[in-house]
């Protein structure tokens, strides 16, 4: 029989591998892209402007390059055919800033030509949001009274949030994949920037990493007390 007080079971010690790994990739990204944001790209073409012509050169003219607040922001909206790029990348020329935009592109990319992965996330998205929302309230409060059908459902939905960050890896990693693809072949970048510009990749693909890994542990955590609950 565990406690009724959920952050103080013993199976919080399993989120603590995965918490660590997760403050690791933060600092790796943080050092990262801190340490290429001052080193400038020999062509000293904007992130804006490499994502414009690797975006023309896919024929994706419809596809805008914007602007969004706050800093690693970027993203590629599917839905309004938009790519946002955070004020600390979009204007730089730095090969950290250039490799972030590129890595957007590759999303663009992977849109345009029916990438099944990326399909399969967006469509995933609103079922994993009501997962992240309502997994945890549900099995803490089925688990409180004993509510076995509660529970169930509070790890079903736990288990979409599972799902999505299993599927969010491959999309991630073949964007990147993509993206130094296109600055090598392009020239945008020199081999030597696109080491650069893969240390900041890998970092951010470390981060999705440990947000999968800390995500297993903690479908672990809910299963351990389900069965104890049981017992």
């Amino acid at each position: 029989m565990f406690p009724l007080y959920p952050m103080m079971d013993p199976t919080f010690f399993l989120l603590i591998p995965g918490l660590l790994l997760a403050a690791y990739a933060q600092m790796k990204v943080k050092t990262a892209f801190g340490k290429f944001s001052t080193v400038h790209a020999s062509r000293g073409v904007s992130a804006d402007a490499v994502s414009r012509m690797l975006l023309d050169r896919f024929g994706l003219q419809t596809v805008e390059v914007e602007r969004v607040s706050g800093q690693l922001t970027d993203h590629y909206d599917p839905r309004a055919k938009v790519l946002r790029l955070s004020d600390s990348v979009g204007g730089s020329s730095s090969i950290a800033a250039i490799g972030v935009a590129a890595h957007e592109v590759g999303h663009a990319v992977q849109d345009k030509e029916g990438y099944a992965p990326l399909k399969f996330r967006n469509a995933f998205v609103p079922v994993a949001n009501i997962g992240s929302m309502s997994a945890f309230p549900l099995f803490f409060i089925g688990l409180l009274m004993s509510a076995k059908p509660l529970i169930d459902i509070g790890i079903v939905l736990f288990l979409s949030v599972v799902v999505f960050h299993l599927v969010t890896l491959p999309v991630e990693f073949d964007a990147s994949s993509r993206a130094l693809r296109l600055l090598g072949g392009t020239g945008m970048l020199t081999q030597g920037e696109i080491k650069g510009a893969k240390s900041v990749l890998d970092a951010a693909a470390l981060a999705y990493v440990a947000a999968t890994v800390v995500a297993l542990m903690n479908l672990l955590r809910l299963l351990i007390l389900a069965r104890g609950r049981r017992d």
